[in-house]
């Protein structure tokens, strides 16, 4: 008897460490960031756009603001945002602003596109945005979900990791479909490729056979065969 509890502790101060070490590994991954911030720089006339390709049904928000410049003090020049869908559809749209934000749940899945250049009646040149673009885990308010479910600390990180894990599995799904249409499209591809050189051999065959019938007719006008 003792001999059995004292395997079993043993068993348990050996899993122990891997446990904890598997609740670390998947903590670092709940924390790691889904987007990040992006400086862009804009030129006096000209846009510049940032894409991401993002997957249906994923909540986007993201804050942009023209960061002043100190060497030349000089007022923040204004700005023109739009952002579209890979359909074309305008999503957010703003004119002559120096900070906004925008807010949207994906309803396809593509590039989505946030343009932005400086306004045409601005004579301070060139600017400089911040923009914070976060989607999915990240863009979600988890100090207002705490809150509203009265969860704090280990249950708090929990149900980032629960709602991180859930993010992976749909993202492999969209991947694993994403992969099943790009089979399809090259098994339709290949089988036309197929048949295209069939009927391609196919009349490189009538050709030939109705040169050698003409040059045979030629040849017994001729009387030369």
């Amino acid at each position: 008897m003792e001999k059995n509890s004292g395997l079993a502790i043993l068993r348990s101060s050996v899993a122990m460490p891997g446990i904890f070490f598997l609740l670390f590994i998947l903590l670092f991954i709940s924390r790691m960031p889904v987007a990040g911030a992006v400086w862009i720089s804009l030129p006096a006339s000209g846009t510049k756009c940032v894409s991401e390709e993002i997957q249906p049904n994923v909540v986007v928000l993201a804050d942009y603001t023209v960061v002043p410049d100190e060497e030349t003090d000089r007022d923040r020049p204004t700005i023109s945002v739009k952002v579209t869908s890979p359909y074309g559809n305008t999503l957010h749209q703003k004119e002559k602003i120096t900070a906004d934000q925008f807010a949207f749940t994906t309803s396809e899945a593509g590039n989505y596109l946030a343009c932005f250049w400086v306004d045409s009646g601005d004579k301070s040149g060139r600017a400089s945005v911040s923009l914070d673009w976060r989607m999915g885990i990240a863009a979600r308010d988890w100090d207002t979900v705490a809150r509203k479910e009265k969860i704090e600390g280990v249950e708090l990180e929990l149900k980032k990791l629960e709602a991180q894990v859930q993010a992976i599995h749909q993202n492999l799904l969209y991947l694993k479909s994403r992969e099943a249409d790009m089979r399809e499209v090259s098994e339709t591809t290949n089988a036309r490729v197929a048949w295209f050189s069939i009927m391609s051999l196919g009349l490189c065959i009538v050709v030939s056979i109705w040169q050698l019938w003409h040059l045979k007719s030629f040849f017994q006008k001729k009387k030369l065969i």
